[in-house]
């Protein structure tokens, strides 16, 4: 690391107990908070894991926010929340910034509950505008004045959320700032020299409170007026759509700012007040770097995005050595979709803005023409499959189990009811650790297991895993695997998957006094619960793998169930 990444003493950081310590801080004090603050980001989640690069990219953004804006009063919401590691630290929890993502530390997302200065709970993508909407209506209806902004971007911008929240904000017209913090992950730089210029210059308040008074005197033009002040706004917005990317907020009826280089502190500060002192709705779109500042996540922005234990001095992932390598579920996942393609030219493989997180990543190289990333769209990567099942291919959908949440009425109306062979992939299901819980995949067996047409199952290991997936993509209807986080339980995997019977289960250990039905990644755990009462207690129990919630092994269960009455 170079010697402007990390700061060796922290001569600020400390002193700074409330956001209402920042804005005495001048220019030069807050460019040596912001290399502070990424030097113990860096230092705690090297330590703890958690997301990296999102947070080093809105150090600049984060404290010009605070210099100019009042948290005390101001409503301000983090979409996602996985970039408000700085914001934290300067709202009273550096102290406890050590214990993040820790059980009984701080949260890795903003949460409600843990301070009043968190105003929205967030987790999930794109919800930020919505939500601020509905804080300036309820402002307004109060009477009240402070300002409400939403941070949106590093992927939160291709949801369709988004837009709806965008469309009805222009269309009410109410004080709000919508900040797009552009990191090249969800908005390309689409802007050159002569846009920084056009940016520089038609973003000055003189410039914009002129056209407005130019604007007003041309309609009191008799008979004329209207006419030649409607060719003057098409004229100016005819000209910059040219060349700035802004036309697109500008047609919703935003007053679009930018686009301002987010590390820029005194453009970041000078864009914050302007739009402080004007009415309507603004979008202030900011041009980041993921990671910035330090060099391993700059280089590997996607890796660093959500990283886990790490040597801050090389950027390599600590390695704690079991002994045994093992694969996880989503290696064995993507590796069994692959050979399945193989063969089978039909398979289409869909996720939505996560394929390494899916295991799909390697599919996406080994099959280019058969993949595709929707961006985080959930409920498009359902119904886009469903389009492509009508048409006789195999659509798979690999999603973490919370974010198919979003996609529900797509599944139960666009694929289930019209019976139609998607399968859907549901990574991270059951309790996940250190995301907490708007991350845990707890309700997928609950939200399922009703809807008509769909089979449901749970593989209890690695091996098992393979071969419900290759059941899942033959089965002629829709079907849902989901499978837990982290690495399987070392099961011997046959060079070939093998269909299962739909709704047919397994009896792994015969016992005559009790009987025990397990799923998923808890059938090993009831295995070991057995032979320990076994054990201890004399007692002999049966385990039964039931594989599937729906159908269920009902006619396996019953009779298990009178042996054992």
């Amino acid at each position: 690391m170079s010697d402007d990444q990390i700061t060796p003493s922290t001569p600020l950081l400390p002193t700074i107990k409330s956001p209402n310590d920042i804005q005495p801080l001048d220019k030069d004090q807050l460019r040596q908070l912001g290399q502070e603050l990424r030097g113990e980001i860096i230092d705690v989640v090297s330590q703890n894991g958690g997301h990296l690069a999102p947070s080093l990219g809105v150090v600049e953004l984060t404290l010009a926010m605070l210099k100019v804006f009042d948290p005390n009063k101001d409503r301000m919401i983090w979409d996602v929340g996985h970039q408000a590691y700085v914001y934290k630290m300067l709202t009273g929890r550096r102290d406890d910034f050590h214990t993040l993502r820790t059980m009984g530390g701080i949260s890795g997302f903003p949460k409600m509950t843990e301070s009043s200065f968190d105003h929205f709970g967030v987790g999930h993508a794109s919800t930020s505008i919505s939500a601020a909407l509905g804080m300036a209506m309820a402002r307004d209806l109060a009477g009240g004045d402070h300002e409400v902004l939403a941070v949106i971007g590093d992927g939160s911008m291709t949801a369709g959320l988004a837009f709806e929240g965008l469309n009805h904000a222009g269309g009410m017209g109410r004080k709000m700032v919508v900040v797009l913090n552009d990191n090249e992950m969800s908005i390309s730089r689409s802007v050159g020299a002569l846009s920084s210029f056009l940016s520089r210059n038609l973003s000055r308040r003189w410039l914009m409170r002129f056209k407005k008074e130019m604007e007003a005197w041309m309609k009191q033009i008799p008979g004329v007026g209207e006419g030649l002040a409607d060719y003057a706004r098409r004229s100016e917005h005819s000209f910059k759509s040219f060349f700035t990317p802004g036309m697109l907020f500008e047609a919703l009826r935003f007053n679009y700012l930018g686009p301002i280089d987010g590390h820029n502190l005194e453009r970041m500060v000078d864009a914050f007040e302007l739009v402080r002192d004007l009415d309507g709705p603004h979008l202030v779109h900011v041009l980041t770097t993921k990671g910035k500042g330090y060099g391993p996540a700059e280089s590997n922005p996607t890796y660093f995005h959500g990283v886990g234990s790490f040597t801050p001095e090389t950027g390599e992932a600590i390695k704690y050595d079991s002994g045994v390598e093992l694969p996880t579920y989503t290696d064995v996942f993507g590796a069994t979709l692959c050979k399945l393609a193989e063969t089978d030219e039909k398979i289409v493989a869909i996720t939505a803005a996560m394929p390494e997180g899916t295991g799909l990543a390697c599919f996406g190289d080994k099959y280019p023409d058969r993949f595709v990333d929707v961006g985080i769209c959930e409920q498009h990567a359902v119904t886009f499959a469903a389009g492509m099942a009508t048409q006789g291919y195999k659509p798979v959908v690999a999603v973490y189990s919370t974010f198919m949440q979003r996609s529900y009425d797509q599944i139960v109306h666009d694929v289930c009811l019209q019976n139609l062979p998607v399968t859907l992939c549901l990574d991270r299901g059951g309790l996940v650790g250190e995301d907490g819980p708007t991350h845990h995949g707890a309700f997928d067996l609950s939200f399922l297991r009703h809807i008509p047409n769909l089979i449901l199952m749970a593989p209890k290991d690695e091996d098992e895993m393979q071969d419900l997936l290759y059941t899942a993509i033959e089965h002629n209807g829709p079907s849902a695997i989901r499978y837990p986080r982290g690495v399987g339980v070392g099961a011997k995997l046959k060079k070939k998957p093998e269909l299962i019977p739909v709704g047919q289960g397994e009896l792994l250990q015969e016992g005559g006094d009790l009987l025990v039905i397990a799923l998923g990644s808890r059938v090993f755990p009831s295995l070991v619960a057995a032979r320990d009462v076994e054990e201890k207690l004399g007692k002999s129990i049966a385990v039964f793998n039931a594989r599937f919630v729906k159908p269920l092994p009902e006619s396996q269960i019953l009779d298990l169930v009178q042996a054992h009455d």
